[in-house]
């Protein structure tokens, strides 16, 4: 395999000289470029890329963690992200988990060998100081308020948002309050946001049985639905994680003619505005944006986006949608 070593010996020129032709540095005519060049095609050389980048200090790819694909949190997250990267040299690596800290660990120790400049993690299994003693080796960003960890975040403003929700629906007279969540409490940031709101307003835990977790897709949500209705529980309104879950609900209820609860979904979906459904729109494109700058950057601290309850004007009971 032709090396540059082998071009310096063909085209006469020094090592450091030819290096300079492949990277197009600065310092070389114009006559030993050409000179240099001619070799270079003649012995039909591609540098490599990676011995090339590790020589620059830098390998230009950010690693995006994402646990998967099937919730508009992640999609939006890397909407934002891929769109940000647009503008910029770097190329974005797409490292799926599924909350596995096997693999997490093993993408944190691609970062110490340097496969990577930088590491975004839209959520992840191992906790936040286990991420923490890898910064030594790149950036790493997290999407999610880190609260006393000094890691570089960038996340929705949450809490503010799910209080008006819940504001809102204890004002219309709504009691037995449903939450869909895609994790339990323990272990998700955002399912801990949501019961903390909720107790803010109703001075009281959420009642257990109404808490649906492991819902991510519609999908999981009409079996939600379901479960609802097979154990006669009756809650008067629900906080969906997604437009598109709530959906999964109504199917649920309506293919047993049963009147649905009230709802509010998450995320400024489509087809939240087709039902006119109440929702939040945590502007997870932006969070996504912002996360890739600190990441590109280096740049420390901690960005919040501000997030907005959504509520249709013509709208005062979506139980009408039943």
């Amino acid at each position: 395999m032709t090396n540059i070593r082998d071009i310096a010996q063909l085209s006469g020129y020094s090592i450091s000289t030819v290096s300079r032709v492949i990277n197009h540095q600065n310092y070389v005519s114009d006559e030993t470029r050409v000179a240099i060049q001619k070799v270079i095609n003649q012995l039909d050389y591609v540098p490599n890329a990676v011995a090339r980048d590790l020589s620059r200090g830098k390998t230009f790819n950010v690693g995006v963690v994402l646990p998967n694909s099937d919730h508009p949190y992640f999609t939006q997250l890397v909407h934002g992200i891929m769109r940000a990267a647009f503008a910029t040299n770097y190329r974005v690596v797409l490292l799926p988990s599924k909350y596995n800290v096997t693999l997490e660990l093993q993408y944190l120790q691609d970062l110490r060998q340097r496969a990577y400049d930088a590491l975004i993690f839209t959520s992840h299994g191992l906790p936040l100081t286990a991420l923490n003693r890898y910064r030594q080796y790149g950036t790493i960003v997290v999407c999610e308020n880190p609260h006393d960890c000094p890691i570089p975040a960038a996340y929705a403003e949450r809490l503010t948002t799910y209080q008006a929700a819940f504001n809102l629906l204890k004002q219309r007279g709504f009691h037995q309050i449903g939450l869909l969540a895609s994790r339990p409490v323990a272990v998700s940031a955002t399912c801990q946001a949501m019961v903390t709101s909720y107790q803010s307003i109703f001075h009281q835990a959420p009642e257990p049985e109404l808490m649906r977790t492991d819902v991510t897709t519609p999908a999981d949500a009409h079996r939600s639905g379901e479960y609802y209705i097979a154990h006669h529980l009756k809650p008067d309104a629900i906080l969906t994680n997604g437009d598109d879950n709530a959906v999964g609900l109504l199917r649920a209820y309506h293919e047993h003619n049963q009147q649905p609860p009230y709802l509010i979904g998450q995320e400024h979906q489509l087809s939240g505005e087709v039902l006119r459904l109440p929702t939040i729109d945590h502007h997870f494109n932006e969070v996504g944006a912002k996360a890739f700058d600190l990441a590109v950057t280096g740049q420390q601290g901690k960005i919040a986006i501000a997030s907005h309850l959504i509520v249709p004007s013509e709208v005062e009971s979506n139980k009408d949608l039943g």
